[in-house]
This record gives structure tokens, C-alpha cells and sequence, in this order.
């Protein structure tokens, strides 16, 4: 093979390569640090995963806040999480791609600290590098930003 052909053979896998994990990037799923809007503190690590047929999941995989007590309850949860553990509780259920867009919503986000349901909105943002996380009732909400986890 002449040097011309090796190059662009090079030049085409490494382009493939870098907008396969661009792409890969864009997409909420992943370990992210969930920080606190008001105190700016990682209060926990959050593993989001997609099932059900492209439905987004998230669990809390640990509690990072330094007063966290590890054996923390969602005593507040109804249903199927009430008093359950929230290291493991999952918390993002049912939020789903919108067709076209870098957006995923249509879910539910769970407050573990006050038992709270919020409708859902999530957005990678910084080229996957974060997540803006957006939990609302009506038009009244709150904005988180979290950090991917490397």
C-alpha cells in the first residue's frame, strides 16, 4: 500500500473514531456528580442507564455530601421506593430521547431528601461533558448542573 492511501485510510479511522465518541458524549448515559444548585457541593454520584426499550434510569450509586450517613432512608418516597435505601434507589424513571434533538424528557426525577415527583427535562451540555438536569411542576422548577464522572 503507497503512503497516500495509508494516510487517508489513518485519516479515516481516526475521524470515525473521534465522531463515534463525540456522539457517544452526547447522551446522558453515564456516572455523573449530581452538585447542589444552592450550596455548590457534589452531594452524590448518580448512574444513569438506558432500558425498557430506550427509556433513561437513574440510580444513586453513593452519597458524596460530607454529612452523608450511608444508611439513609427516602422515608418521605411513596410507593414502591418509600423507606427504601437511597444509596441504590433509583430516581430518574421513563425520560426518553426527543426525536432530533440532544434532549431527553417526557420522565420523572425523584427528590430523595423530601420525597418530592418532578417532571423532567435533561440535556448534555459542553459537548457531553455535563448535564443540565431539570426538574419542574407547571412552570415553577429548578436547574441542576451535573458533572460526568471520568
Amino acid at each position: 500500500m503507497n503512503a497516500p492511501n495509508r494516510f487517508a485510510r489513518l485519516l479515516a479511522a481516526f475521524s470515525l473514531a473521534a465522531t463515534g465518541s463525540a456522539w457517544a458524549q452526547m447522551t446522558p448515559v453515564g456516572t455523573w456528580h449530581n452538585i447542589d444548585d444552592k450550596t455548590g457541593e457534589i452531594k452524590s454520584e448518580i448512574r444513569v442507564y438506558e432500558a425498557d426499550g430506550g427509556a433513561v434510569h437513574g440510580r444513586v450509586e453513593k452519597l458524596l455530601r460530607k454529612d452523608a450517613k450511608p444508611d439513609s432512608r427516602c422515608m418521605d418516597c411513596e410507593g414502591d421506593r418509600k423507606d427504601k435505601l437511597i444509596v441504590g434507589l433509583e430516581i430518574i424513571r421513563g425520560v426518553r430521547k426527543v426525536a432530533g434533538k440532544d434532549v431527553w424528557e417526557g420522565g420523572k426525577i425523584l427528590d430523595p431528601e423530601n420525597g418530592r415527583e418532578y417532571s423532567l427535562r435533561i440535556t448534555p451540555i459542553e459537548g457531553g461533558r455535563k448535564l443540565e438536569v431539570r426538574g419542574s411542576i407547571a412552570f415553577i422548577g429548578r436547574t441542576q448542573t451535573w458533572v460526568r464522572v471520568p
